[in-house]
């Protein structure tokens, strides 16, 4: 997936900047009474703090955001482990740069590290792969050349450049990155070493483990060719935050007025296009029904829900059911897992430069489909493993990341059954049948999760971007327009060139808010006095 977009000035562009996304080209306020209007964000993510501060900001009174579940912060979620903190969820800056809002607001915020905001940094594009080639170890015990890593390494990510580069006129709307890869693998093999054949395409296997990491799929058949180069990657080297990821949520969310966010507030039903009298005798369009039994009027909705609460319940959690384009889009989109395993060790059997270790089973190939063996073969879909740092402050402690069917199938298994895998997956690949275990494990489960349901969204064969913008499509839509704005819809899978990214959803929740804020010039609010 290459960045097309352009290096800009590397400056920190003011935060009014950032927050301004333009609203639609044609904008008509909403009739207004003496009152403000009345704003339910369905979810505590980062999209929802996102809408609910930002409006706040610019001056709503009557704000309330309704959290299912009993923290905020959505799939950013901070732990402690080892001797520090850990990222169960969203784990980097993707291009911190100057366009990435994330990057804008950790750093007003003094919540990144000095070498994170070095210029130089700021100007690094790795288009999405690791900065550096990882030490390669093969199920034999072994380390592979790191010469012939580097060769084969170059070009698969030539390969992906080019499948980000084609459009719709150029591929088949039916077409898949993986098997554009494979065809490239086939064409390519013939004039390979023969002696490094079969390595070759075990590392190739465990590439294409990796992407589907990246991409949040089971396999990358399932992600869309012609829509591949849509998602834009931002220019920066991938940075963390030192204090976690939730520090900056916990920072967004502080200028809101206490009880705006309410947790354990799962929404059951949301009824639009209605007409609901409120004891102020205003009659509102929108009933938000919980799942304890409490309702909520409201003018507007704001949906954060993950695309994942909305492949399960779409038909079930809007009365009446939403338009036929947008069922269309959420059935089309992929939502897939990618789950993460921690490991504390009590001496590392790593070398101390290394910062990612990467695992090849040999035999495996992506020419050919494995038997499906969940219990005993999951561990084979283990794509990377991150050496945290600095082990003075965290310990020993290496993450690894595994995407679909294994990822999920791993979050079925005890923590006992996990920890004894991992400890003969690195016997095996270290060579030393007396590696001692780990001293300690953690795991993320997102798709176990009720109010989540995966990891994040990725464009699928059969659908394209024009799913996502019908997805973040408000109702009634602006062709309505007799009738007063009532769902709108944020979340990363809303974002057609950023969705499954953490500025993504950010950014999709400003967007969300200018929409409101366009609509009810800040000269015609009152403060209301009456209670949500």
């Amino acid at each position: 997936m290459q960045s097309r977009a352009r290096l800009l000035p590397l400056v920190l562009l003011p935060l009014a900047v950032l927050c301004g996304t333009p609203g639609p080209l044609s904008v008509k306020p909403e009739p207004m009474g003496p009152r403000d209007p009345v704003v339910l964000i369905i979810g505590a993510g980062i999209s929802g703090i996102a809408t609910a501060e930002k409006l706040h900001r610019h001056g709503f009174q009557n704000i309330r955001v309704l959290e299912a579940t009993g923290r905020t912060g959505g799939r950013i979620r901070t732990e402690t482990f080892g001797k520090g903190l850990v990222e169960i969820g969203a784990q980097w800056i993707h291009g911190p740069s100057p366009h990435n809002p994330v990057f804008q607001l950790a750093s007003q915020f003094g919540l990144l590290s000095p070498d994170a905001l070095l210029e130089e940094n700021q100007k690094i594009n790795i288009h999405g792969h690791p900065p550096e080639i990882p030490v390669v170890l093969s199920s034999s015990g072994k380390k592979i050349n790191p010469e012939n890593v580097t060769t084969i390494t170059e070009l698969y990510y030539k390969w992906l450049e080019q499948a980000s580069n084609l459009t719709s006129r150029d591929c088949d709307p039916e077409a898949s990155v993986g098997h554009f890869i494979r065809h490239k693998i086939v064409n390519s093999s013939q004039e390979w070493n023969k002696e490094l054949l079969e390595m070759y395409l075990a590392y190739l296997r465990g590439l294409l483990n990796l992407e589907c990491c990246v991409s949040g799929t089971h396999s990358m058949d399932h992600v869309a060719l012609c829509s591949y180069g849509e998602y834009t990657m931002l220019p920066g080297l991938d940075c963390t935050f030192p204090k976690g990821y939730e520090s900056l949520v916990n920072q967004m969310k502080s200028p809101l007025p206490h009880g705006t966010v309410i947790l354990k507030k799962a929404v059951k039903n949301i009824h639009w296009d209605g007409s609901f009298l409120g004891d102020n005798s205003h009659v509102y369009p929108v009933k938000v029904q919980c799942e304890d039994g409490e309702s909520f009027l409201a003018d507007h909705a704001v949906v954060t829900v993950p695309l994942g609460v909305l492949k399960k319940q779409v038909l079930e959690f809007f009365k009446p059911v939403l338009p036929p384009n947008k069922l269309q889009a959420i059935k089309n989109l992929g939502f897939g897992t990618n789950n993460k395993i921690l490991l504390e060790f009590e001496k590392p059997f790593w070398d101390p430069n290394t910062t990612l270790i990467q695992p090849v089973w040999e035999g495996g190939s992506p020419l050919t489909e494995a038997k499906k063996d969940l219990r005993h073969n999951w561990m084979k879909k283990l794509a990377i493993f991150v050496v945290l740092e600095p082990p003075e402050q965290l310990g020993y402690v290496l993450c690894g990341f595994i995407a679909g069917e294994e990822s999920e199938f791993m979050e079925t298994i005890t923590d006992e059954e996990v920890l004894s895998a991992m400890t003969d997956y690195f016997r095996t690949f270290t060579g030393n049948p007396e590696l001692p275990p780990p001293i300690s494990i953690l795991r993320s489960q997102w798709h176990s999760q009720p109010y989540i349901g995966g990891s994040y969204s990725y464009v699928a064969v059969g659908s394209s971007g024009i799913d996502v913008d019908n997805l973040a499509e408000p109702l009634p839509t602006d062709k309505e327009a007799l009738k007063p704005l009532q769902i709108l819809f944020a979340g990363e899978a809303t974002e057609r060139k950023f969705y499954s990214t953490t500025h993504g959803a950010l950014m999709s929740g400003w967007r969300e808010a200018q929409r409101l804020i366009d609509r009810y010039p800040v000269q015609r609010f009152t403060v209301s006095r009456h209670k949500l």
